[in-house]
């Protein structure tokens, strides 16, 4: 066994190394073969790709881009009562370029055809591609038709692209400007009620991922991030047929009396919905290329303005609640004059002894200021406030003013008896209407809507309905041929009415030669159903008082107001009043201010 061991030790020792290393080396020239032939493949198709046939490499390159994309909505369209589109977006196209394509190709194309449709030169490409060369995307053209959008497409340059935007179209031009507002080229609400409502209208845009080439162009749709969700429609409580009409004879009247400004405002005086707005100057939505920010104002609710006379009626009412008079009541209106310390208050003309609804009828400063003067200062002020005055009525459209209604700790009779008849404080068209649409509603003030109302809200008591029927009466009184405003009769329909001729403040002095003419009422008398209110700005030339230039269009407007509602007259043919063909020339001795 001794002799044994050393020979199979041999043996085993030669074995491993004569197998062993032999087969080490045919497996490391064989990887390295196979490495070899893979390296000399991968230069052989480089250099093919490269150099041979580049054209694979360059369209795999076209699709690096993944970007998400937006889905614009559809703004909300915003409707009248009738459902008559007063706002609506009409599809348009926007060219865009991919700056670094245009720069890239700027030797290849003269891009003259491109430049001549859009109405740029090719400077001006080139200047916008530069400044925007690290941008993606870049507009060249904002809202363009789509035939003009599609003849630039249809010439195929590389790097011009299009996508679907809307742009907001408004049908009534100017009727509607101060109202709706308008929208910017983003769409974004900026005046009236576009931006009041603009969260609503917007909607929210889609996003969806996708795969663009280098000319910008989608090649591929990944993935849809979030659904777009279109603006919501609004309908308004406006009636356009009224808007329309209105419009018209108060442009009419700004025109006739060349007034600096004028605007008018008509309520349902059940529902307390407005019916029509209307404000001058006015402005075209749909082209506001020349235009300035003080046409925007809408001035049926931004501009306020002492009513004079058309306050007299609440006054009435509020001493008539108290018990202190009776529509009967004597009133001394003495001469035509009457001092209170060493401040006069003054009327046309000489009315003697009158009764209240002669006060109304002839409208008298005098009996006002003595009416008023029987209770306090305080519960005048009360009941103004009680009918809006000094507050906003929440309408949520951009610019509404408070207007002006001083809370003082001690009234001088003075300010107690000129606040009877409109002076020291201040109101706008809008708050006037939503005075007088409690008088016409038995006395109930209900809100402001600028929305339909299919319930009607309760409302708050401001007087009691033999109140208001007795005022009435009085108001139809001030618009008979003895009263102030003849001129604001409707053919078969009875109807009451206020004029107001204010003095206009300026440098904090009252103007002898500058005015402003209302004239506020409603119809018909036996069941108001509509509240008007007109108000004219610095009327020029003879006629100024607010019984010759506001209460005509008062008469016009409520006419065809009454017939578009389908409101029944209440006048019979042998009660109506006659046409009156020859009018007074120069009234300023039957109305006061």
């Amino acid at each position: 066994m001794a002799r044994g061991k050393p020979i199979v030790t041999a043996t085993k020792r030669k074995t491993q190394k004569e197998v062993v290393v032999p087969v080490a080396s045919w497996r490391y020239k064989m990887i390295g073969g196979i490495f070899g032939l893979i390296f000399i493949g991968l230069i052989v198709r480089a250099v093919h790709l490269q150099i041979i046939d580049n054209d694979y490499l360059q369209s795999q390159g076209d699709a690096r881009y993944l970007r998400v994309q937006k889905e614009e909505p559809t703004r909300g369209m915003i409707v009248d009562r009738n459902h008559q589109p007063l706002a609506i977006s009409t599809p348009v196209d926007s060219i865009w370029m991919h700056p670094a394509t245009i720069l890239r190709q700027q030797n290849e194309y003269s891009y003259e055809q491109l430049t001549g449709l859009l109405g740029m030169t090719r400077a001006e490409l080139l200047a916008k591609a530069e400044k925007a060369k690290a941008k993606e995307f870049s507009y060249l053209k904002r809202q363009l038709s789509p035939h003009l959008a599609n003849k630039i497409l249809s010439l195929d340059v590389p790097g011009i692209n299009s996508v679907r935007e809307y742009k907001r179209y408004y049908p009534a031009g100017p009727v509607l400007g101060h109202v709706l507002g308008f929208t910017n080229i983003d769409n974004e609400g900026q005046e009236g009620l576009e931006l009041a409502f603009n969260k609503s209208l917007k909607g929210l845009p889609g996003r969806t991922q996708v795969l663009r080439d280098r000319f910008g162009h989608v090649v591929e749709y990944v993935e849809q991030l979030s659904q777009v969700e279109h603006g919501q429609d609004i309908t308004l409580s406006l009636d356009a047929r009224i808007q329309y009409l209105a419009y018209r004879h108060l442009q009419a009247a700004v025109k006739k009396h060349q007034a600096s400004s004028a605007s008018l405002v008509a309520l349902d005086a059940k529902t307390g919905e407005v019916l029509a707005m209307v404000s001058m100057p006015d402005f075209n939505p749909n082209d506001r290329s020349d235009l300035i920010s003080a046409q925007f104002r809408n001035r049926s609710i931004a501009d306020s303005f002492e009513p004079g006379s058309t306050v007299k009626p609440i006054t009435i009412a509020m001493a008539l609640e108290e018990g202190v008079i009776t529509p009967d009541t004597i009133i001394d209106a003495e001469k035509g004059f009457f001092y209170i310390g060493r401040s006069r208050i003054s009327d046309t003309k000489s009315l003697g002894e009158i009764t209240v609804t002669d006060v109304i009828k002839r409208s008298s400063n005098i009996g006002a200021a003595k009416i008023a003067m029987m209770m306090s200062a305080r519960d005048l002020y009360d009941t103004y406030r009680l009918v809006g005055f000094g507050s906003t009525n929440d309408l949520k459209m951009p610019g509404e003013q408070r207007g002006i209604l001083a809370k003082r700790k001690k009234w001088r009779p003075i300010e107690h008896a000129t606040l009877s008849y409109g002076y020291g404080l201040s109101v706008n068209t809008l708050q006037l209407a939503r005075a007088y649409q409690a008088l016409a509603n038995d006395g109930v003030l209900l809100p402001i809507s600028i929305h339909p109302v299919t319930d009607v809200p309760e409302g708050k008591r401001v007087f009691s309905k033999t109140v208001t029927d007795q005022v009435a009466l009085m108001l139809e009184a001030a618009v008979s041929d003895e009263g102030t405003a003849p001129r604001a009769q409707v053919d078969q329909y009875r109807v009451g009415g206020k004029t107001g001729t204010a003095h206009k403040v300026l440098d904090g002095r009252y103007q002898d030669d500058a005015y402003m003419s209302i004239f506020a009422g409603f119809a018909p008398i036996s069941d108001p159903e509509i509240v008007l209110v007109v108000s004219v700005d610095d009327p020029k030339g003879v006629d100024y008082y607010g019984g010759l230039v506001a209460a005509p269009v008062f008469s016009e407007v409520m006419a065809g107001a009454l017939r578009f509602r389908n409101v029944a007259p209440d006048a019979l043919e042998s009660d109506a009043k006659p046409e009156l063909k020859l009018m007074i020339a120069r009234p300023r001795a039957t109305e006061a201010g």
